[in-house]
């Protein structure tokens, strides 16, 4: 597993909550955990009473599967949402059968003492329940399966992928407010040059067909926002 964050030493008196639909699952992991040293304070099989729970008793963390009922989407990350806004200082597990790389990143940038699993991958005991206090502890714990999907996600995601290395340095000087006439000084090119690498940028970043002025803004934008 990837993590970052300070771990700490064990605390024992760890207080979690559990949420999941799988009984079997939910039962076996406060089994799992209690017998580790912490204190499950409770367990809920949906997200509405995973929040009563909370509220209830205030643990230091809340372990939750990512889909539960009633519709099996995101209920679980809809919850943990509402947990991290109403006390953004309990840690958050969250548990998934799939990679979810959206709903992943939206959890992941809330903040420290965050942590996303894939369920197939918890294999061994003991680097569970380190990952379990890890978090409780104010660290992050990212599955290393989600990490290579968003690290994929983001080249596939990249608007400026196709460009060259020239048409950045073209695109960076446009987004400083050059002129074609600028950008041809500051690289040494004639203006003719640099208009065949505007319009291929255009091109390559697919801009709806407006005027060129409002084109360059676009992309500009663009580039401002994956930088």
């Amino acid at each position: 597993m990837s993590a970052t964050g300070h771990t700490g030493s064990a605390t024992a008196t760890a207080r979690v909550a559990l949420a999941d639909d799988d009984v079997l699952l939910r039962e076996g992991l406060a089994s799992l955990l209690a017998r580790s040293g912490f204190e499950v304070v409770g367990q809920a099989g949906d997200a509405a009473e995973l929040l009563a729970l909370v509220r209830r008793h205030a643990p230091e963390l809340v372990i939750v599967d990512i889909r539960m009922p009633p519709g099996h989407a995101t209920e679980g990350l809809e919850a943990a949402r509402a947990i991290r806004a109403e006390f953004p200082d309990i840690g958050i597990l969250v548990l998934s059968a799939h990679v979810e790389v959206d709903e992943a990143m939206e959890l992941l940038e809330s903040g420290r003492r965050v942590g996303y699993l894939l369920k197939s991958r918890v294999t061994d005991v003991e680097d569970f329940v380190q990952t379990v206090q890890r978090v409780a502890n104010g660290g992050s714990v990212v599955d290393p399966a989600l990490v290579r999907e968003l690290v994929s996600a983001r080249r596939r995601d990249d608007p400026l992928g196709e460009l060259t290395v020239r048409e950045r340095e073209v695109l960076a000087l446009m987004a400083e407010g050059s002129s074609n006439a600028g950008i041809a000084r500051r690289l040494w090119v004639t203006e003719g040059t640099v208009e065949k690498h505007v319009r291929s940028i255009l091109a390559k970043l697919r801009l709806p067909d407006t005027s060129d002025d409002h084109r360059r803004v676009l992309a500009v934008l663009t580039f401002l926002g994956a930088r």
